[in-house]
């Protein structure tokens, strides 16, 4: 069965330089980030390993065979490539030149790969009408399946209106936004995710919980100041299961009724026709049948979330599902083909 991967990461050291500085700034606790000592199963049954920050950047440099090998060896076939550095982060008179940049030189690498490879792009956030523009290019010229976000596009989320006109591309381009997750705002991080060794804050305030419960925050504040019901078109995926929110959403509806929000419809159903969800490499068995009911397998995409974890175990994982073989065809690449045009 065929298997395509979408949160898929490179590494681009220009704009790794552009961001490095509001990086240091505003999450100085990054330095600490690391794997564990000894490589940690992210399943119970065996799967994907954690590599070093060290191992996984030289991994990400690396679009050519040595990837392609890889994906080979783990049963991938095809990979939809994104950088996995802040690109918004960067100052803002040399941002748009940048990003144009270092997608000429992804789009490059997927043209090599025959195939095997596919993009989202990166955009100027800093000038969000540059941002439309770019997005344009990259779909329209360069072939791009949409474009991938890491965090805020700047201080505060995309329910900022200054951030319609890039939204507005999407929904009539009909390409999806990916929304990966980054550092939290910095008086949060302090109040809620410091104060123990800094190994333990670092990973609280990012992979251990603090990102991905911002990257839920950030899905939730778009449905409540009705940016879908204003940019019908628009789609968005939501990694790691979601961010936390399929989890809670019918206590939102609980919570926050209709007569409350003004929306149109219920929050779980404007999630459920605007947002796709990815595992990001999790393979928890409980978690995937509690998102198979709650989202349904026509919200559905697999991702690696290479090379931060490796591809172990993902091909296996699926194989062993026990749900309808045209169920785990959409999961595995029907629903990337539909959504990304692939």
């Amino acid at each position: 069965m065929k298997l395509i991967c979408i949160e898929e990461h490179a590494i681009d050291d220009a704009l790794t330089r552009s961001a490095q500085p509001s990086v240091d700034r505003e999450a100085p606790y990054l330095a600490h980030l690391g794997a564990p000592t000894a490589p940690t199963k992210t399943s119970s049954t065996g799967g994907p390993r954690i590599l070093s920050m060290r191992d996984a950047v030289n991994l990400g440099r690396e679009l050519g065979p040595d990837r392609i090998s890889a994906m080979d060896q783990s049963g991938v076939d095809v990979q939809v490539v994104s950088y996995s550095t802040p690109s918004q982060l960067g100052p803002a008179e040399t941002a748009a030149a940048l990003t144009s940049a270092a997608n000429d030189r992804l789009a490059a690498a997927v043209e090599a790969s025959a195939g095997r490879l596919a993009a989202f792009a990166a955009l100027p956030w800093q000038t969000p009408a540059e941002a439309a523009d770019e997005l344009t290019r990259c779909v329209e010229s360069l072939g791009m399946t949409g474009a991938l976000l890491m965090g805020r596009p700047g201080a505060t989320f995309l329910d900022d209106p200054r951030y319609e006109p890039v939204l507005e591309r999407f929904s009539a381009l009909g390409v999806p936004l990916y929304l990966h997750p980054y550092y939290p705002v910095l008086d949060v991080q302090r109040a809620y995710y410091d104060g123990f060794s800094p190994s333990v804050s670092a990973t609280f305030s990012l992979g251990g919980w603090g990102w991905h419960h911002e990257a839920g925050i950030h899905v939730l504040r778009m449905i409540l100041s009705g940016v879908f019901e204003r940019h019908r078109g628009l789609q968005v995926i939501s990694g790691h299961w979601g961010e936390m929110v399929p989890f809670y959403l019918s206590r939102l509806d609980t919570a926050m009724p209709q007569s409350m929000t003004g929306l149109s419809a219920p929050i779980s159903d404007i999630y459920r026709q605007h947002v796709w969800v990815t595992p990001s490499g999790l393979l928890d068995q409980a978690q995937f049948e509690f998102i198979f009911r709650t989202v349904g397998p026509d919200r559905i995409i697999w991702s690696a979330d290479y090379p931060y974890l490796t591809m172990d175990g993902n091909r296996s994982f699926l194989d062993d599902l026990r749900i309808p073989e045209e169920d785990k065809r959409k999961i595995t690449h029907e629903n990337a083909e539909s959504l990304l045009r692939l």
